[in-house]
């Protein structure tokens, strides 16, 4: 996967800091999920509740993508890394200092860390500009693996609520962040060949362009899939299996580092055998877990394993649009990013809701999952019905670029 000529093009230590920045910012995006066992039964919280509070990090975070990728192009990805990092960690902190009291207070919070869910804007063009057409899906779905930040939410916020308390976590997660920080600041570099900045209108043409729906509707699929879950497991392994809070965070983690660290070589299956084909295959079977994880299994192992495959699915699939993106948007990538990464978070904040509205009317989380997987074979068919047309017209759109295509 890595040959050579990957490690002699681009600069590993813009695309390093890149990784570790976007991870850390991811781990504290869906921070309320593995502390929602405790958040709950502090505040009293029904399922519909419990599902808004996980599912509110994710809708702040996808708006906001938008903002970030207009702000790459204008300032850089690097200036508006830092601008967002220190957000994060001065409201890290502040709600800390001053304590969270009810829940209005733990939704006001999930806003404020929707900003470090913006990352995603801003650590993929960070790492893309630095890298040549042939390596992008490898170097976005390395760049993209942050996204196994919420696995280490997962792994380690139970663990550190039981000893310490959930409200001093919030304060505790401002420290790695620091040291990302830190490190983003020393080694990260502007790619020398950014783009000029262009007007909000010049941005907004792109939605003008029906690809672009296209690539924004694919990744609401398998992003939102991904994210929507990893927001949602802990409170689901608690509230289906009767499993710990540390326990469900465990499982939650195993579920999303499968589906963080298969991400780049989905970019890399993409590279060499075309993003549609990849996404076909990913989509199918994704729809397949969902519908095999909506009939409430009987053993919380079973679960696991369903989810993990689920999780993998997904996250090859999110590797696998950031190989097309670029091909077909490389001068607009930073807004590109920024509208794709709106609409995956907006169906992150679809599924996680819709999954706590599920358990709260019938109580089970079986509709939910079924409603998701329809929308997996809906992409499919949409992939199907628009591909002819991308094999057709996108290599000319390239060759004015010099970009091969490979779809």
């Amino acid at each position: 996967m890595f040959d050579r000529s990957f490690l002699k093009a681009g600069h590993a230590p813009t695309l390093l800091s890149a990784f570790l920045y976007f991870d850390l910012s991811f781990m504290v995006w869906v921070l309320l999920g593995p502390l929602g066992v405790a958040i709950a039964k502090d505040f009293h919280l029904d399922p519909a509740q419990k599902g808004l509070m996980v599912a509110i990090p994710v809708l702040a975070g996808a708006l906001l993508r938008l903002v970030a990728g207009i702000a790459v192009d204008h300032i850089g990805p690097k200036k508006t890394g830092l601008i967002g990092q220190i957000i994060v960690m001065g409201g890290l902190l502040t709600a800390w200092r001053l304590g969270i009291h009810n829940y209005n207070q733990v939704l006001a919070l999930g806003m404020v860390l929707g900003v470090a869910g913006a990352s995603f804007a801003v650590a993929l063009p960070l790492a893309s500009r630095w890298y040549p057409p042939e390596h992008q899906g490898l170097a976005l779905g390395i760049a993209g693996a942050g996204n196994s930040g919420t696995a280490l939410a997962a792994l380690f916020a139970p663990t550190l609520a039981q000893h310490f308390g959930w409200q001093n976590v919030i304060g505790l997660v401002a420290l790695p962040l620091a040291v990302a920080f830190v490190v983003y600041l020393v080694f990260a570099k502007d790619a020398p060949n950014r783009p000029p900045a262009k007007s909000l209108s010049e941005y907004m043409s792109v939605l003008k362009t029906g690809d672009a729906w296209w690539l924004m509707a694919l990744y609401g699929v398998t992003f939102g899939g991904f994210v929507g879950l990893s927001s949602s497991l802990t409170i689901y392994f608690n509230a289906e299996y009767g499993l710990p809070a540390i326990k469900a965070g465990l499982f939650t983690s195993a579920c999303v580092f499968a589906g963080s660290f298969i991400r780049p070589v989905g970019g890399a299956i993409a590279d060499r055998f075309g993003g549609v084909r990849a996404l076909t295959v990913v989509y199918v079977l994704a729809a397949l877990g969902l519908v095999t994880a909506s009939f409430q299994l009987p053993h919380a192992w079973m679960a696991l394993a369903v989810i993990m495959f689920i999780m993998m699915a997904l996250g090859a699939g999110n590797g696998a649009v950031f190989q097309l993106a670029p091909q077909r948007f490389g001068k607009e990538i930073g807004v590109v990013t920024g509208l794709v990464g709106m609409t995956g978070g907006i169906g992150g904040f679809y599924l996680a809701s819709s999954l706590g509205w599920a358990k709260q009317v019938t109580g089970s989380y079986q509709s939910g999952l079924l409603v998701f997987a329809g929308l997996a074979l809906l992409a499919v068919l949409g992939l199907t019905g628009v591909k002819t047309r991308w094999r057709r017209t996108w290599p000319a759109l390239a060759a004015s670029r010099a970009v091969p295509v490979r779809l």
